[in-house]
């Protein structure tokens, strides 16, 4: 049965940027299922994972474009420490939920320079390649539920 969408997929996999640094992998733990053709992955992981079967391994490099986006400047902002005042501890590589205009976003604290504290609002992998080794490990029809919820329900009812 090969990938389609509104499939369930499992898949093992292993994320390395472009110096073959290991940034996630499923490897440890239990393989990642998601619900194929709703936006749970990244458009690019999923294009390629179209029509593949249980059992294929395949490597894919996926370009920012179709991945986390190109990294923009403009959602690098500084703002003075006071603005962060209910935050103890401030660091540098912390992330924040930042409220604005468009809902919540996560932001990530990348410098403090005395009272200056710069936020990036860049996915942490934008702007990078991003080098997948995949194993596909199971295949199935999603529920109705699933379908209508746009997301994968594993066993004791817990969400992904």
């Amino acid at each position: 049965m090969p990938i389609a969408q509104n499939d369930v997929v499992t898949i093992h996999y292993t994320l390395r940027d472009d110096a073959e640094k290991v940034l996630d992998s499923s490897a440890s733990g239990e393989p990642l299922a998601y619900l194929h053709g709703h936006g749970n992955l990244i458009s690019g992981l999923e294009r390629e994972l179209t029509g593949k079967n249980v059992g294929d391994r395949l490597k894919v490099r996926i370009a920012p474009a179709e991945g986390y986006g190109e990294y923009d400047q403009a959602l690098v902002q500084q703002v003075p420490r006071r603005a962060l005042k209910g935050i103890a501890n401030l660091t540098v590589g912390m992330r924040l939920q930042a409220g604005t205009d468009h809902g919540h976003h996560t932001v990530t604290v990348t410098r403090i320079a005395g009272d200056m504290v710069t936020l990036d609002g860049n996915h942490p992998l934008a702007g990078q390649n991003l080098n997948f080794e995949v194993e596909i490990t199971a295949i199935r029809a999603a529920t109705e539920e699933e379908l209508a919820h746009g997301h994968v329900h594993v066993a004791g009812g817990h969400h992904h």
